[in-house]
């Protein structure tokens, strides 16, 4: 009887804790699958981050511009995150309407518009001088030519947001339709190659790139390891790569 009791505790026990790290990042790539999914809000932000994204391509940023940027998107994102937590919980407790409920869903509501009003002023700083859009109607790749490192960062952030957006759509097919997706791209395949592209295209050094390829390789047998199939992995080491020669291909226009 205490047998039963104490395998039941520990069922219980690894539903609450992670066991891995690995288990750690699923469950939390679970939870933007989640929202990206279920909220509109969030589908229109990572919709619109991925344009602002494209957009500062055509942009002289330095560094510290391109890094306000960043955390600009990310940050509304973020609170809204936190805000569909915070929703989550209130309605697991409150079943009924209390001005303590409405006061931290208010709040958290709050702290989204607050994000996107710094994100309004972030862009308008960056985007609306007037010399930056003569440059850019002048000479639109010119800025795209002399930042290799802004694009890589782009690549990479724009393969992020078209394979979480790839999960969303399909489990938002499954919760629709009830049909269970056996078939989706691997998202660290996705990005493990979309790195080994970049680190081909700017480094050109074969030791370098056998390293990153070595990790790459690593990085698919855990995938697969993992009950990932071949084709899954497949998919998401092609998709990560061909989004690197989309948004490369810019500069091979301009040569």
């Amino acid at each position: 009887m205490n047998k039963g009791k104490d395998n039941e505790k520990k069922e219980k026990d690894s539903r609450l804790y992670n066991k891995n790290f690995m288990q750690a990042c699923e469950n939390a790539t679970n939870g933007i699958v989640y929202c990206a999914t279920t909220q509109t809000n969030i589908t229109k932000e990572l919709i619109l981050g991925t344009l602002v994204m494209i957009i500062s391509l055509f942009y002289n940023f330095t560094t510290a511009e391109f890094l306000c940027l960043t955390f600009a998107v990310f940050f509304v994102i973020f609170a809204e995150f936190v805000n569909t937590a915070i929703e989550t919980i209130v309605d697991l407790y409150v079943d009924v309407y209390h001005p303590k409920a409405k006061i931290a869903k208010d709040v958290g509501a709050g702290a989204v518009v607050l994000t996107a009003i710094n994100a309004i002023i972030v862009a308008y700083f960056l985007f609306f001088r007037e010399t930056e859009l003569t440059q850019m109607a002048n000479s639109i790749f010119n800025q795209v030519l002399a930042s290799p490192t802004h694009l890589v960062f782009v690549a990479i952030i724009i393969t992020l947001i078209a394979i979480l957006a790839m999960k969303g759509a399909f489990k938002k097919k499954e919760m629709t339709e009830g049909e269970k997706t056996t078939f989706l791209p691997s998202g660290q395949s996705a990005l493990a190659f979309a790195i080994l592209a970049v680190t081909w295209i700017y480094s050109k050094n074969l030791i370098i790139f056998c390293l990153a390829l070595t990790l790459a390789i690593m990085i698919i047998g855990n995938r697969i390891y993992n009950k990932k199939t071949f084709g899954e992995v497949l998919y998401g080491a092609f998709m990560g790569v061909l989004i690197v020669l989309m948004v490369y291909g810019l500069t091979i226009f301009k040569m």
